[in-house]
């Protein structure tokens, strides 16, 4: 069933038929204006590769709010001043910055006149930037990057049976609130307790790390068998340092929706690659700027498989190894050892 799960569908991002894409580019750069959320990651060097690899000129112009959501407003008169071919967006946060929702578009401070395309939103609808999947029916389109939640669960538990599961997640972004509830009601359907605990704020409304620890021990003292890592960037950020060794004092396995929280520590994920994801977005953008599709008339995509990696180095710390069947299936990372040093060095 799992295998089932892991192949949710098929899509190729390879054209067929569709020529060289030389020949269909205008003879000057397509330019793209992309705001990302926390800086560069591998999503942008997937989108980049694709437009090389396939010879399509591009000129991008990079912005990055860094978290700081009050940078939004110039970046939005920025587009409207030079306006782009097309609006590159990273998130659940940028993107609604930057086309608002469905039901709440306000044409003076949103761009409507210039396409978008989004990608690492955790759950489009949901977060109300489109309507429905397969047909936004708006000046926008873009990926999504999580896996089904109920896919997530059943990998979960196909590890490790549970009757509670604890998450930590950011209560002012968006994707993170979204996917609780995804969470809640996936439990209703399965027969599981959820208890979510939001990170503080300070006194400026911002998120801290400040009490995460002491959330992951009263987790664990509330019976909770498995701690979920929502799609939340903040939570990347203190994942590894914070979240992580909390939960591994305890003996609490995390479990990773994406693969940057993953590297974190996370025992198991059921994730997408960041750079096919990038590729695929990519792929989305070609089909706007060569192509002449209307971002309205494309759908929302996700890619076609999602790995379930294990990290064996915690699982063997955490004294919890995958059952057997996985290893037929899933993706075993193994850390490499580190590089001995020359005996001088070691002096």
């Amino acid at each position: 069933m799992i295998r089932a799960l892991l192949a949710l569908f098929i899509v190729s991002l390879t054209l067929v038929g569709d020529g060289d894409a030389r020949a269909q580019a205008s003879t000057r750069p397509y330019r793209i204006y992309a705001i990302t959320f926390r800086g560069m990651t591998d999503v942008e060097k997937g989108f980049q590769d694709y437009f090389a690899a396939r010879r399509i000129p591009v000129q991008i112009t990079w912005r990055d709010l860094n978290r700081e959501n009050s940078r939004m407003s110039g970046f939005l008169e920025e587009i409207k001043r030079t306006k782009p071919d097309l609006v590159y967006t990273w998130g659940t946060s940028v993107t609604l910055g930057v086309v608002g929702t469905y039901d709440q578009v306000d044409p003076a401070v949103n761009i409507t006149d210039i396409p978008v395309v989004f990608t690492l939103v955790a759950a489009p609808v949901l977060a109300k930037i489109v309507r429905d999947l397969k047909n936004p029916g708006r000046n926008v389109t873009g990926v999504f990057h999580v896996a089904p939640t109920e896919a997530q669960i059943r990998a979960m538990a196909s590890y490790r049976p549970f009757k509670s599961i604890g998450i930590l997640y950011t209560p002012t972004e968006q994707n993170s609130v979204v996917v609780v509830e995804e969470v809640r009601e996936v439990s209703k359907r399965l027969g599981f307790t959820v208890i979510a605990k939001p990170l503080r704020l300070d006194a400026n409304k911002k998120v801290t790390a400040e009490g995460a620890p002491e959330m992951v021990r009263e987790l664990k003292q509330q019976n909770v068998e498995w701690l979920y890592l929502p799609p939340d960037s903040y939570l990347g950020t203190i994942a590894q340092k914070v979240v992580i060794p909390a939960a591994m004092a305890v003996g609490l396995p995390a479990f990773a929706s994406t693969e940057q929280l993953m590297e974190t520590g996370a025992v198991a994920g059921l994730v997408s690659r960041y750079h096919s994801i990038g590729q695929f977005t990519a792929y989305k953008a070609e089909q706007i700027l060569v192509n002449k599709v209307p971002p309205a008339k494309i759908p929302v995509e996700t890619l076609t498989r999602f790995a379930l990696q294990v990290r064996m180095d915690i699982a063997e710390q955490l004294k919890l190894p995958p059952p057997l069947p996985m290893f037929n299936y899933a993706e075993l990372i193994v850390p490499k050892p580190e590089p001995a040093q020359p005996a001088a060095a070691q002096k």
